[in-house]
């Protein structure tokens, strides 16, 4: 019974709150006598243990145990309090940034038409909205020593010396943002006519006025679904697609549309992200954590999904249309890129800080966790940068001779240079738009 009372009394002070228990034990050790911890465990009589019971009572005054609990608590659990509520707060930010704000829904020109319009990315990323080469020196030397925007340009040049292409006629820049390619390419070669296409009209007319600020006239840029474009087969002698591809919701479509308008003896060349073979010969499945990262790509920046370099080379293969397919893996030489963007952003931010714009400025941290997963997925290996070549064979033409017997000739690989009806058509509405 006594033990119960002990533990009655024990609990009646924990039941005042554990943040009391200094003011608590303030006020056994002042006011209790030392008759108070043998008549705990005493055989004395009844009657003198409810005396001392009553005593200690009594000296626990319960309005001194609130009155002195306050500063306690002030002093023991205001810091724990503020870091538990940062705490909280980093969780719920957090959950905000890991819950993907621009999934896929056709969506591709609405998204680079509000990029176009903010400026922002010509402004960090100059004319070349992809990523840039960096040598094997510059890596050994530090990839924030070099110029950001010069990489981009060299990477157009690799890209060109990699697709095999000497001397184009006629040029088609598939997913050509603000043409940055598509206007080098038409420098290098003015004879020969380059187009642009684009789901974005923003995109269009902002190429349009960088082409007329350069005097390049023989360029010109069209909005045009890449899955159904409106040209004659075998118009092109080089099709160049520069990280287009990842936004495509029908790969399979988007490699036969570019060999169809191949013209015999013409190059094909494709830039894209593409995420590690997984699941086929031989190599491992994806796990429900790359999946996770995956999907956070696909859905923050309006991605329908990505496939390997491998697969991309399958596909080319299954046209029956193409030769010579061939790939190379480029992440070491553009890796760097997504942390240099970061960088270039860090050391110039008033672009963004002075269009006094919270919902740009929450977009541009958005854009800067992305950027920074981006790196860590290609650093982990689950994303990898794919360069795919190809070239679709000469046709062969059957000439009769004067005794009946045939001899064979190889078509010439350049195509006519006129538009054809159907792209008079594309240049028209792209020109009032």
């Amino acid at each position: 019974m006594l033990l119960h009372q002990k533990a009655s009394c024990g609990h009646a002070l924990h039941s005042a709150g554990r943040r009391s228990n200094r003011a608590a034990f303030k006020c056994f050790s002042s006011h209790t006598t030392p008759s108070v911890p043998e008549a705990l465990v005493s055989t004395r009589p009844v009657h003198e243990l409810k005396s001392s019971l009553a005593d200690v009572a009594k000296a626990c005054n319960p309005q001194q145990l609130i009155a002195e609990a306050p500063s306690s608590v002030g002093s023991n659990y205001t810091p724990w309090a503020v870091a538990g509520g940062v705490a909280l707060a980093l969780l719920a930010l957090k959950r905000v940034y890991d819950t993907p704000s621009r999934t896929y829904n056709n969506n591709v020109g609405d998204e680079y038409d509000a990029w176009t319009n903010e400026g922002i990315l010509e402004y960090y990323w100059g004319e070349h909205i992809h990523l840039g080469y960096y040598t094997e020196e510059e890596r050994a030397a530090g990839w924030w020593k070099a110029d950001f925007k010069a990489n981009k340009l060299r990477f157009t040049q690799e890209m060109f010396k990699f697709s095999g292409s000497q001397q184009p006629k006629r040029i088609l820049d598939v997913g050509c943002g603000f043409g940055g390619s598509s206007r080098w390419l038409a420098s290098q070669f003015p004879d020969a006519e380059v187009i642009g296409i684009t789901l974005s009209h923003k995109q269009v007319q902002r190429g349009t006025e960088l082409a007329a600020e350069r005097g390049l006239n023989n360029v010109k840029f069209m909005v045009m679904d890449a899955l159904k474009m409106q040209f004659a087969d075998d118009s092109f002698d080089l099709v160049w697609a520069c990280e287009s591809g990842e936004h495509m919701p029908d790969k399979k479509a988007y490699v036969e549309e570019m060999a169809r308008v191949l013209a015999p003896g013409g190059k094909m060349v494709i830039a894209c992200w593409c995420q590690r073979e997984a699941g086929v010969n031989g190599a491992p499945p994806l796990s429900p954590k790359e999946q996770e990262d995956l999907n956070f790509l696909y859905e923050e920046w309006a991605h329908p999904f990505f496939i390997s370099i491998q697969e991309f080379c399958r596909l080319m293969q299954g046209t029956g249309k193409l030769e010579q397919v061939g790939s190379e893996d480029w992440t070491p030489q553009t890796i760097d890129s997504w942390r240099h963007s970061n960088l270039v952003g860090v050391l110039d931010p008033w672009f963004v800080v002075f269009k006094w714009n919270p919902k740009v400025w929450y977009k541009v941290t958005r854009e800067i966790v992305t950027l920074e997963r981006m790196h860590q997925a290609f650093a982990k290996g689950l994303m990898q940068y794919g360069l795919m070549r190809a070239m679709k064979p000469a046709k062969v033409v059957q000439e009769a001779g004067s005794s009946g017997s045939t001899s064979s000739s190889t078509s010439s690989s350049s195509s006519s240079s006129s538009i054809s009806s159907q792209e008079s058509q594309a240049a028209a509405a792209a020109a009032s738009v």
